[in-house]
């Protein structure tokens, strides 16, 4: 009876997934949302300890999970409304997003730099941690930061037209963002 389950899922999803996908269709607005009901009642029940000796008791299981899941979605998506109402009654500035102390050609030349040199480089050099420091923040080896840190560095260079001194470092600035009014 180990198999057993495998028997009456392939039996469940075989004879009876449109009378399963029509009650779904009941409860979501689309067709696509009531596939992946279908599928998520499908999984949740067979992945569950239930323990049924029929296909028309497996299909019981399912309906009722399918009810569930479509009560839980609806729940998730009204918190996450909520959570965005109360969001969206923040007080939002317009630069808000717009970065603070670095000018705006390096920000775009940031931005041609792969996720992992841009994180290392930002990390390295406006951050100032240590290679050590960037490796663990990061889940990379010492070695990967030095490479990653290098080759951004030297596209930053090429992006911007610059070139480094001999020195290892160089000093950086962050200007503070002039107070702007509104009459």
């Amino acid at each position: 009876m180990s198999r057993s389950w495998e028997r009456l899922l392939e039996e469940v999803a075989r004879e009876r997934y449109a009378r399963l996908l029509a009650r779904a269709a009941l409860l979501v607005p689309t067709r696509s949302d009531a596939e992946d009901l279908v599928q998520d009642a499908l999984v949740a029940t067979f992945t569950g300890r239930a323990r049924f000796t029929t296909a028309a008791e497996a299909e019981q299981y399912v309906r009722r999970a399918i009810v569930t899941r479509s009560v839980d979605r609806a729940r998730t998506a009204a918190a996450e409304r909520r959570a965005l109402e109360r969001r969206g009654a923040w007080p939002v500035a317009e630069d808000e997003l717009a970065p603070t102390g670095l000018d705006h050609d390096v920000v775009a030349a940031l931005q041609t730099l792969s996720a992992r040199q841009r994180a290392c480089v930002v990390l390295r050099h406006v951050d100032d941690l240590s290679v050590e420091q960037t490796a663990s923040a990061l889940g990379l080896s010492a070695g990967a930061v030095k490479r990653y840190t290098s080759d951004g560095a030297a596209r930053l260079q090429a992006a911007l037209g610059t070139r480094a001194d001999d020195e290892d470092t160089v000093p950086v600035e962050l200007m503070s963002t002039p107070e702007v009014r509104r009459d």
